[in-house]
């Protein structure tokens, strides 16, 4: 009988400890995250991006709604802006700026942003990579995210699959790897947030060179 107890009491403790251990879902980690981002009212973040074996550097500036600004190092000086009803892109090496008025509602130029992950949450089926605990950014690397494996519903998103990088403790986005429908990737390094910085409408006001040629609706 008193092993019998000990057994039942065992079983017991077994129970409670494990309905102690609440299992984050990938959807409800992806809510924090959104929620984290619907707190921020603008940010700047140094960024690398890399397609295939071309990299560029450069500072990302973003303010709610949907305004966002790209001030490259490399290519040095090409900028690309949206403030929220003009995109605009600066290519010095063209001496060309391109320029198309956005229609209808439109939700920004970056993956990393509210709007962003909003579409993502509508578009894209969501899984952790290998589960919810941190693992190693890349091999050998010392920083700690939590890995999210993001795969379109339907042919017409223009990225077949993203790979989500997120910092567990900050529950920012640290990389972003999206693969297009023919395999080439792009992949997006987020370094130094500075977070509610206080960054002025002018910020997304960009004159270009007089000297640059102008290419209005380039999108058509």
């Amino acid at each position: 009988m008193k092993k019998l107890c000990l057994f039942f009491s065992a079983l017991l403790f077994c129970a409670s400890s494990f309905a102690q251990v609440q299992i984050l879902t990938v959807n409800e980690f992806f809510k924090s995250v959104s929620e984290h981002y619907g707190k921020i009212s603008d940010f700047e973040v140094t960024t690398e991006i890399t397609i295939g074996k071309q990299t560029m550097n450069g500072k990302v500036s973003f303010k709610r709604p949907n305004m966002l600004r790209i001030d490259f190092s490399s290519p040095a000086n090409q900028v690309i802006m949206f403030n929220g009803d003009d995109l605009t892109i600066y290519l010095p090496k063209d001496s060309a700026v391109l320029q198309q008025h956005v229609e209808g509602d439109a939700n920004g130029a970056s993956l990393a942003t509210p709007q962003g992950l909003s579409l993502m949450s509508r578009y894209y089926y969501m899984a952790y990579e290998t589960g919810p605990a941190p693992v190693a950014l890349e091999e050998g690397s010392e920083e700690k995210v939590v890995r999210l494996i993001l795969s379109r519903k339907n042919s017409t998103e223009s990225f077949r699959q993203i790979r989500l990088s997120i910092s567990p403790d900050s529950k920012l986005i640290r990389r972003v790897e999206a693969t297009t429908p023919q395999g080439q990737t792009f992949v997006f390094d987020f370094y130094d947030y500075s977070l509610n910085v206080g960054i002025a409408e002018q910020r997304f006001i960009y004159d270009a060179p007089s000297s640059a040629n102008n290419y209005n609706n380039f999108l058509y």
